[in-house]
């Protein structure tokens, strides 16, 4: 085990916190003493080895992928490209997009190959793998501001249902956006496809030319980042209701393409107290907003 990852558990000695590099990760399963401890052995074992398998390809999971181009190998680096695929012919996006929920799966099927249990999650920034057994369930509180923590609802995930992913993305997150949003929260099939439709989302919510939008080149910022000399956004002012109105407009029009298309489940996306839900009601699912005004789409 290299000592450049940090591995314990939390205070409650209940969740299990995994560090290495840009990677952090809480995760918590709930069963069989036994089981647990299985599962976070597993969890560890697997996580060591993660961030040096991504590293080994990161030229390729940084240029914007392309089905007939050069094709990752690694286990992680397939699933996030899985996850992107989708969207390549249509739009910029590289696998990067899904790195979060894509580390995050890879540590649940750890688990879940090793272990018996109820339920578990992993969490990676926000973006989250889940398993439920038969009969579980997890309600999940949806983050309004990634940079200060604060919940403006809740999506509840049932075990008759096929949701396994959350994901959240907006320009005030740890990763660079392109559109305005504050938060975009996204349910679906799996972590990483969550973690690229929020992605997705999140850069439609968007006013461009507005004079009250600071953005500048992703390269300037961090000169390595896989966004390069495209504009992100890096400060939003106050807005007019008609123009919230209008990115959430763009925003929910791409949600419901992405809804249509089987690529998510659900979504919710929020801008200066303002929310939009996608999909909600569906197949059983539910979000519900604890603040600011709520449209059901």
């Amino acid at each position: 085990m290299r000592n450049r990852a940090q591995i314990g558990l939390l205070p409650d000695g209940r969740r299990l916190y995994l560090h290495d590099g840009p990677i952090d990760l809480i995760i918590q399963a709930f069963g069989p003493a036994t089981q647990i401890q299985a599962a976070y052995r597993a969890a560890t074992q697997r996580f060591v080895t993660v961030l040096d398998e991504l590293c080994s390809e990161l030229t390729i999971l940084r240029q914007p992928f392309r089905g007939d181009g050069p094709q990752p190998t690694g286990v992680v680096a397939k699933r996030m490209a899985y996850a992107v695929a989708p969207y390549a012919s249509q739009t910029f996006i590289t696998p990067m997009a899904a790195v979060a929920g894509g580390v995050a799966e890879e540590i649940l099927e750890a688990m879940t190959s090793a272990a018996d249990f109820a339920r578990a999650y992993v969490n990676d920034g926000g973006d989250i793998a889940i398993h439920l057994g038969p009969g579980q369930q997890f309600i999940v509180g949806m983050v309004e501001r990634p940079d200060r923590p604060s919940l403006f609802g809740s999506a509840i995930l049932d075990a008759d249902q096929p949701a396994r992913g959350i994901a959240t993305s907006g320009w005030r997150g740890r990763s660079f956006s392109l559109g305005i949003a504050d938060a975009v929260t996204v349910l679906a099939d799996r972590a990483a496809m969550a973690d690229a439709a929020a992605t997705i989302i999140a850069n439609a919510v968007d006013l461009p030319g507005h004079q009250g939008i600071t953005r500048r080149r992703a390269c300037d910022l961090t000169p390595d980042s896989d966004l390069g000399h495209r504009l992100v956004t890096q400060g939003v002012g106050g807005l007019t209701a008609h123009e919230v109105a209008t990115a959430l407009d763009a925003g929910e029009i791409m949600a419901y393409s992405l809804l249509h298309a089987g690529l998510i489940r659900a979504a919710a996306l929020r801008l200066q107290d303002e929310t939009r839900v996608v999909g909600a009601g569906r197949e059983g699912l539910e979000i519900t907003s604890n603040s600011g005004s709520l449209v059901n789409a």
